[in-house]
């Protein structure tokens, strides 16, 4: 295994004689966050295996990536132990349904990702030595009565409410990475994701921004959730994978929160997505889904002292580039 300077050093690819990771495996990484950072560890010279069931993974992701040298496509369940040849020195663990369209739907699927899954993740970073990173989330503070949130605080979750699998598959993922690092010694990370948006998102995923802009491209009322007063700190995820890939660079075993603490009312988005993307449309309120967290914002002084991270795209800018995307794909270009 690669000691942690080496790590550190692989983060920064604008030095010449920086060491990098060799191979990569990046669990969910036909997914939205995953293929984005499947494309960063290309770029930044790795080879990368993309480990994907595709069952919530657009087409199209896969085709990027797979056209691309030094990239491999693995289509697999995780929730199934699975195995990878060559030497591997680095394991993000990004499976998962992530979107409340898709773990709703397929609830048992993504208690089995956070728990089988992970275990099965953990295992493969174990036989080859790897660091290893678990995407966790900031679902795991439910509705919090701590505002902003801490990775000291640990939340105020419905274990039965109807965002619990996803909500209480990351706990489990959470607790598990954390006995199999005390275990069994192995090199292990917990980055906790704040809510992500950029390209790749799918118009019809159930997350506000992607709703939102296709909503007023098509110039249809933007549809709010409750009174809209409702808060959400939105990370560029051009961010969210440079948070990461710090992360992975660090011996930190977390969880730290990879977030923009800049907070947004619903209403307010909505309102800046009519604008930037030129649109007539109005806004209707429809009714709040059940434990829909009223406030969500990450306090990330952890990540500014130990990962000298912090969110730099704004979100008119992130906005901006999203909406030009989704225009882009309208027109097939």
């Amino acid at each position: 295994m690669r000691g942690t300077r080496d790590r550190a050093a692989a983060v920064q690819p604008s030095r010449p004689d920086a060491p990098r990771y060799r191979h990569a495996v990046v669990t969910g990484g036909a997914g939205f966050v995953g293929s984005h950072l499947c494309a960063e560890l290309l770029d930044r010279g790795t080879e990368v295996t993309c480990v994907d069931d595709l069952c919530t993974a657009h087409p199209d992701h896969v085709r990027v990536l797979t056209g691309r040298p030094g990239c491999t496509l693995l289509r697999a369940d995780v929730t199934e132990p699975f195995s990878v040849a060559q030497p591997v020195d680095l394991v993000l663990h990004f499976a998962s349904p992530a979107s409340p369209a898709d773990y709703l739907r397929l609830p048992l699927h993504t208690l089995e990702t956070g728990s089988l899954g992970t275990r099965n993740a953990l295992a493969l970073a174990r036989e080859h030595g790897a660091r290893f990173i678990l995407a966790s989330t900031s679902e795991v503070y439910g509705d919090p009565l701590e505002h902003p949130q801490s990775e000291r605080y640990w939340g105020n979750v419905n274990p039965v409410g109807p965002r619990s699998v996803y909500d209480e598959a990351k706990r489990f993922a959470e607790a598990l990475t954390v006995a199999e690092a005390e275990v069994h010694g192995t090199d292990a990370g917990i980055v906790r994701l704040f809510n992500t948006y950029g390209p790749r998102m799918r118009g019809h995923d159930g997350r506000a921004v992607p709703t939102f802009i296709r909503q007023a491209l098509a110039g249809e009322p933007l549809t709010v959730t409750g009174d809209g007063r409702q808060t959400r700190s939105l990370t560029y995820v051009a961010d969210t994978v440079a948070g990461v890939l710090a992360m992975a660079g660090s011996d930190l075993r977390g969880p730290v929160n990879i977030g923009n603490p800049d907070e947004i009312t619903m209403l307010d988005l909505a309102r800046l997505v009519i604008r930037l993307a030129g649109s007539s449309s109005g806004v209707r309120l429809i009714d709040r889904p059940t434990d829909d967290p009223m406030v969500r914002c990450p306090d990330i002084t952890l990540a500014r002292g130990k990962l000298q991270w912090e969110p730099r795209v704004t979100a008119p800018d992130g906005l901006a580039r999203t909406i030009a995307w989704f225009r882009a794909r309208e027109r097939g270009d």
